[in-house]
């Protein structure tokens, strides 16, 4: 007997009851083995990231709460993701799918640890990466359902970009996922027009006051 959702038998009543059967038996094992499912929402999901862009690198700052529907299930999650010494990758969305893209990277940082090339990720590679994989999932029919935000400082040159779910990405002096876009993305944009030069502690204040924002 199948017990999987969406999954009817064809009931026939020419067939006769052992006719029945079969087509119950077959449908379930075609089901279980060639099938498809597809993510249609998030389940475990973290909300806002927030990146701004100073004087020596780039600062990114996000909560470790995963939320199972409007129930605050998980109090420490990681949504950050360092790559190398030069790239940081945060996410919000759905905690798995984060899970999923964070063992594909961690097996590409091995692969070119081995070879020994001297290679590593660097930021723009990663966002460039980042744009192709969502976009391809999403052509499938099966988005990760997920935003980034990739930083991160290479040959003296800070890095800040965005990519959504659907492999949209560009780069920006301040960014914003999740409900961050409509609280926190003002503030940090008129912190950085107001000064763009400013040091590591002036961006931390900048998103310590968005964040507070956030909150309250």
């Amino acid at each position: 007997m199948s017990f999987f959702p969406g999954e009817f038998a064809d009931f026939r009543p020419s067939e006769g009851l052992s006719g029945l059967f079969g087509a119950v038996e077959k449908a379930s094992f075609a089901r279980a083995v060639d099938g498809r499912q597809r993510s249609k929402q998030p389940v475990v999901t973290g909300t806002s990231v927030l990146g701004l862009r100073y004087r020596d690198g780039v600062i990114l700052a996000a909560d470790t709460l995963g939320s199972y529907g409007s129930l605050a299930r998980y109090r420490t999650l990681s949504r950050m993701l360092k790559i190398g010494d030069e790239t940081i990758v945060g996410a919000s969305g759905d905690y798995a799918d984060f899970q999923y893209l964070k063992d594909i990277i961690d097996r590409k940082v091995l692969h070119d640890n081995l070879v020994n090339d001297g290679h590593t990720f660097h930021p723009t590679a990663v966002f460039s990466w980042l744009t192709r994989v969502l976009y391809n999932r999403r052509t499938k029919l099966d988005p990760l359902w997920n935003v980034y935000v990739v930083g991160g400082v290479r040959d003296g040159k800070s890095f800040l970009g965005y990519v959504d779910q659907v492999g949209v990405g560009y780069e920006a002096a301040s960014v914003a996922t999740g409900y961050g876009a409509y609280i926190a993305q003002p503030l940090l944009r008129d912190a950085f027009e107001k000064k763009p030069d400013m040091s590591e502690e002036e961006a931390r204040q900048a998103i310590d006051k968005c964040r507070s924002e956030e909150r309250f």
